[in-house]
């Protein structure tokens, strides 16, 4: 991939794992915790490596040497896992007030040249939490519940982040969608972890579940391991298209209808662009592979 989409992945990464205060256990060796704090979230929900059978790629240990064309690649790989990080922690639940300090700590400047929507979208997030107050944190959760956990409706329809919802005839939960992703869970050696009970098809988990096929192409490089680390990177192109992309068109729309704060109307924003984004990266990651 080239210099400058490499060092826009790795700003991305940055400016996310700057939010995440301090480090804490994750659900894959070495990877990132829940940027927006340490309070639990969605990177713990999602147990990699619990199914039974041979190790997925990327979970090789011997270690290959690493020049600066290879360095930039694993850059990259960490700077999409940190902020796919992000991402599942801010659509899991409503931020504490400790994620709501960390995440007005971040130094959104990196992300400026990743695109204007994305740059927008940011500066839409900065903005609303430079005038935090006491308040804001209620504010914010009252917003997210009213969209995200479908206490509100617009003409009967709910913004609830699940891919079912949005891709079935009937607007329901538990349709093929969801057993789609939950096989392909199964099959890359993923599954929720305890006490986590949001059906597989939640944008957050599917978030998290990129975050950990980035960090196991990281892995999967490092041991050189090409073919494995291509695979990981075959398996998100293919879910971001097919299970992502495909329905968070239709989801930001009715959302906007419902959300108040412009906080979490530029999340929406952002997170489109960073899913655009993200697929060119994963573009040029493989062709620099293959």
């Amino acid at each position: 991939m080239s210099k400058r989409e490499a060092g826009r992945a790795v700003a991305a990464g940055e400016a996310a794992g700057e939010a995440a205060g301090a480090a804490t256990p994750g659900s894959e060796p070495g990877r990132a915790a829940p940027a927006a704090g340490s309070d639990g979230g969605p990177t713990s929900a999602m147990a990699a490596g619990a199914a039974a059978g041979a190790g997925a790629p990327g979970d090789a240990a011997p270690v290959a040497p690493v020049d600066a064309a290879m360095q930039e690649k694993l850059d990259a790989l960490a700077g999409r896992a940190a902020f796919y990080d992000l991402l599942a922690a801010l659509y899991y639940k409503p931020l504490s007030a400790e994620q709501v300090e960390n995440v007005a700590a971040m130094d959104l400047s990196a992300y400026a040249d990743v695109s204007a929507l994305f740059a927008e979208g940011l500066d839409d997030m900065a903005r609303y939490l430079r005038r935090r107050n006491t308040g804001t944190r209620q504010e914010l959760a009252v917003d997210f519940t009213a969209a995200f956990a479908g206490t509100s409706s617009w003409k009967g329809r709910y913004a609830v982040p699940y891919e079912s919802v949005f891709t079935s005839a009937e607007g329901l939960m538990y349709q093929d969608a969801y057993h789609e992703v939950y096989q392909t869970y199964r099959l890359n050696r993923v599954q929720r972890g305890p006490g986590y009970d949001f059906p597989d098809d939640h944008l957050s988990f599917m978030c998290e579940f990129l975050a950990v096929l980035s960090t196991r192409a990281a892995g999967a490089l490092r041991a050189g391991d090409v073919a494995g680390a291509l695979e990981n990177l075959r398996v998100s192109r293919e879910f971001l298209d097919a299970h992502v992309l495909s329905w968070f068109d239709d989801f930001q729309e009715l959302a906007l209808k419902l959300l108040k704060t412009r906080f979490y109307r530029g999340l929406l924003k952002a997170t489109k662009a960073f899913f655009l984004f993200d697929a060119q990266v994963l573009d040029e990651l493989s062709a620099g592979l293959a």
